[in-house]
């Protein structure tokens, strides 16, 4: 496995928010050990950025496609970027 951080920034789109969508992701980031962030956005979508070795930052997103069990997820966008150095994960 490949020790070099990745970032990614994530839009998910969907049945998102208002079913703890960020507290579950927030949990996934810790198990998984990836650094970042989760928001709402004004247009009901969620925001993240997740960094961390590549196969978590990925399993991360994968976790996304399903969500929690209340979570209906239409689509998942993602652009690579290059890592800032996040520590912990916020939730906002």
């Amino acid at each position: 496995m490949s020790s070099a951080r990745r970032a990614l920034d994530v839009a998910v789109t969907g049945w998102v928010q208002g079913v703890s969508f960020r507290a579950y992701a927030e949990r996934e980031a810790g198990l998984l050990g990836v650094t970042g962030w989760v928001r709402n956005e004004p247009d009901g979508s969620v925001q993240a950025v997740f960094e961390g070795q590549r196969e978590r930052v990925e399993s991360m997103v994968e976790w996304c496609r399903r969500g929690p069990s209340g979570a209906r997820v239409q689509a998942v966008e993602t652009v690579w970027e290059d890592p800032e150095g996040l520590v912990g994960f916020q939730v906002g």
